[in-house]
């Protein structure tokens, strides 16, 4: 009986240690294609901010860091780089981040995704605009 309990332990100290090394104890990304580690990296092999982590008929999905700051500093990253395209921020309402640009409104909203990282959910008017 005290050797099935040393390798039941064992196990589990096996488990554990895959899990975190594998980072499986992320949440699932609201997007296809793309595990919560790929999305991560992304963000770490860069110096940006905030970066694009996937693309759907309708949005485009970014991912930023919060930080201990909370959503102030992924809601002040999201600023940033929505308005350097020449989107002025008009207003937030909850997760909702609200933009014009030339009498038009992009919707940009916030997911905090971990403690650490928050997910962003651009209109894809976003980049139909920033051509212009």
């Amino acid at each position: 009986m005290k050797r099935f309990g040393i390798i039941l332990g064992l196990l589990l100290i096996v488990v554990a240690v895959l899990l975190f090394v594998n980072k499986s104890y992320y949440p699932p990304l609201p997007v296809d294609n793309l595990s919560a580690k790929e999305a991560i990296e992304k963000l770490k092999n860069t110096d940006e901010k905030i970066v694009e982590v996937a693309t759907e008929k309708d949005s485009i999905w970014y991912i930023t860091k919060s930080e201990n700051k909370g959503m102030s500093l992924a809601d002040d990253n999201i600023k940033q780089i929505i308005g350097s395209k020449g989107w002025r921020f008009k207003n937030q309402d909850g997760a909702g981040l609200f933009f014009e640009n030339d009498g038009e409104e992009l919707i940009v909203t916030t997911e905090m995704w971990t403690t650490k990282y928050v997910l962003v959910q651009v209109q894809k008017k976003f980049i139909q605009n920033k051509t212009k």
